[in-house]
């Protein structure tokens, strides 16, 4: 089912489409009143003042300059966007409430034709925080004529909405744009499409493109092409991304590494190993060579899916190519073999990062760390943590997790939680990996005080434990003959609605009387 938005830009762009055969509405042409007598006598000092940069004899003037004023002021200054610019900012300074949008609109025009664009934006971006954008639309197109302007200051607001991600004010400006005729840039469109990927909205990206291509009038670049791949991959239909990349010669495009790199993330985040391997084997055929986030991606979905061997055999290849490995390469590589708690390997990896004179950051650390406490070796986990002051490294909540798991891993529920004390006590928040981790860990143990002190603690965080981690701590509570605490766990957890989708009451809570203690 599409969302509420994406519908809302269907009925944009539905509405869009049937103007396509209507005129375009017209540019109204709109003119105001010659200045005479004391209004020009002021002007033409002012003038003269703001030319020659004599800022301090147009002081005494400020109390008397008016918005009609200023406008005439304006647009005489129409062919010098500077000293349009200082005037504008000096009005602001010293008698703000003569400067209405009528003036800046003629001050946006000036330097939209003047190819201003970054003073555009930032004047944009300042008169959008009080006045609607349809509003300045409007002022903007009723000054159009009489500043004999150039369309790109409408791309402009456009693009200044879509960088600032107002979408729906953007959506909007796109459609009257098109009523009178005036059509984006791609520049400007494909700063609309990476608000909508960074918001998550491929889904609405997609329709924007459909649309972009049915009015025809903007050609898609490379950039277009590969965030219209990256909104198929984010969706899941990596073949239609594929598809996408095989009509790129097509229309003219011809992909680069950040294409390949889409694609290859793509089919890695579906499992579809093969094919990203593939598309990479592609890369040397039409002569585009893979860069540091090429390997990088296929180093990382290899270590999340516990591929050690085939990610090693990517870091060879990395490195036969003369693609100098980053912090992040070794850092994925590092997590990799930590999880798997290969610490032999993970030395190796950064004994070789230390001769490439590649800096450690918090994130070495915490991996070498976690593959020291999951290969039980916790003394030397914690020779690392003191390493860290002295590399001015601060632990976060991964640290203090990876250290939890090697005590964890020993057995040692006491000294874990006390840890996980000291995690608080630093301000770092347990995840639920680290909850679980110490719930197990006390019943493993049989201390079940420890384990439902844990719980509580995360019910306080408004976390709810898995199924199977409440069944295992539940069904350890009943076999003790602790059935009452065990139900009032089960009844605090429905009432405050954390219990776990898939937990069985019936399967677990075994009830047996005769065997209940006092708790």
């Amino acid at each position: 089912m599409r969302s509420i938005q994406a519908c809302r830009f269907s009925t944009v762009v539905e509405a869009t489409n049937k103007t396509l055969g209507r005129p375009p509405i017209p540019i109204p042409h709109r003119t105001i009143p010659e200045a005479q007598g004391q209004d020009l006598d002021f002007i033409t000092v002012a003038l003269r003042h703001v030319i020659n940069s004599h800022w301090d004899k147009l002081h005494p003037l400020s109390p008397f300059l008016t918005p009609f004023r200023l406008k005439h002021l304006l647009l005489t200054l129409q062919n010098d966007h500077v000293s349009s610019l200082k005037l504008s900012n000096w009005v602001l300074k010293h008698n703000s409430s003569s400067h209405t949008l009528d003036s800046f609109s003629i001050l946006l025009h000036t330097l939209a034709k003047h190819c201003q664009f970054k003073s555009t934006q930032s004047i944009l971006t300042q008169i959008l925080s009080s006045h609607p954008p349809h509003t300045l639309f409007q002022a903007l197109v009723f000054s159009y004529s009489l500043c004999n302007s150039s369309p790109l200051i409408f791309d402009a607001l456009f693009k200044t909405l879509a960088h600032t991600s107002k979408l729906r004010s953007a959506t909007h400006i796109y459609t009257l744009m098109k009523d009178h005729a005036f059509s984006p840039t791609i520049e400007s469109c494909n700063a609309f499409f990476s608000s909508l990927l960074r918001l998550h909205r491929p889904d609405i990206a997609l329709l924007f493109y459909r649309e972009l291509r049915r009015g025809s009038c903007v050609s898609p670049n490379v950039y277009t092409i590969n965030m219209v791949i990256r909104a198929h991959c984010m969706l899941g239909e990596v073949q239609k991304g594929f598809q996408m990349f095989e009509k790129m010669r097509d229309m003219g495009v011809s992909p680069n590494v950040v294409t390949f790199n889409t694609l290859i993330s793509g089919y890695c985040k579906k499992g579809l190993f093969g094919l990203a391997l593939k598309i990479k084997s592609l890369m040397g055929d039409i002569g585009v060579q893979p860069n540091v986030v090429t390997f990088n991606t296929l180093i990382d979905r290899f270590c999340k899916e516990r591929k050690l061997h085939e990610a090693n055999k990517v870091f060879s290849e990395m490195k036969a190519a003369n693609v100098v490995p980053n912090v992040v390469t070794y850092n994925t590589l590092l997590n990799g073999y930590g999880q798997v708690g290969d610490s032999e390997m993970g030395g190796r990896v950064y004994e070789e990062m230390m001769r490439n004179g590649v800096k450690a950051d918090i994130l070495t650390y915490n991996a070498l760390i976690l593959g020291l406490c999951k290969d039980g070796k916790t003394k030397k986990a914690a020779g690392l943590v003191r390493e860290l002051d002295k590399e001015n490294l601060v632990p976060n909540a991964s640290t203090f997790s990876a250290l939890i798991t090697g005590q964890c891993v020993r057995n040692n529920s006491e000294r874990a939680f006390l840890i996980y004390k000291s995690m608080v006590r630093s301000g770092c928040s347990p995840n639920e990996h680290t909850f679980h981790m110490l719930i197990s860990a006390f019943c493993k143990n049989e201390d079940f005080d420890g384990a439902v002190q844990v719980l509580r603690d995360m019910l306080n965080r408004l976390m709810s434990p898995d199924s199977s981690i409440l069944s295992e701590l539940c069904g350890g509570l009943c076999r003790f003959g602790r059935n009452k605490l065990a139900l009032e766990l089960y009844s605090e957890m429905d009432v405050r609605r954390l219990l776990p989708e898939g937990f069985d009451k019936e399967k677990v809570l075994i009830i047996h009387p005769e065997n209940e203690t006092i708790n």
